[in-house]
């Protein structure tokens, strides 16, 4: 039997970044669902598991932080990174202290790539259905 897949939720409202990631992470073997709202991200999380959130900091109904924030009340044992546009330290800061694991200022791919590893290194994720 081959282990499952890790689940990931990559939330962003440009699809183009949505679709690379999708691509670029399903190379890495995981499986990747996407959503553009943060209402869309929470509907996802509370009905289907997922092992990691990537989330974009702007998003058309609010801010990646408060999605973070709300995911962590939801699923406190998933891990949550950011993949964002804001690249200062007050931003980093600011997803740290809301509950974030890791933050990647785009377009750092490798970044990206590496800190999704890192976080679901240790997990043993959730079986696709």
């Amino acid at each position: 039997m081959s282990r499952a897949k890790c689940r990931i939720l990559c939330v962003d409202d440009h699809e183009d970044t949505s679709e690379m990631l999708k691509l670029l992470l399903a190379q890495e073997d995981y499986e990747v669902v996407t959503a553009v709202t943060i209402e869309d991200a929470l509907k996802l999380a509370k009905s289907e598991e997922f092992d990691l959130y990537v989330l974009d900091k702007r998003l058309p109904d609010g801010s990646g932080i408060e999605l973070c924030e709300k995911l962590a009340a939801v699923t406190p044992d998933v891990p949550c990174m950011f993949y964002t546009g804001d690249a200062y330290e007050v931003h980093k800061r600011e997803a740290i202290a809301a509950g974030a694991d890791g933050y990647v200022a785009k377009p750092d791919i490798e970044g990206l790539i590496e800190g999704v590893r890192k976080l679901l290194a240790q997990r043993e994720c959730a079986a696709t259905a």
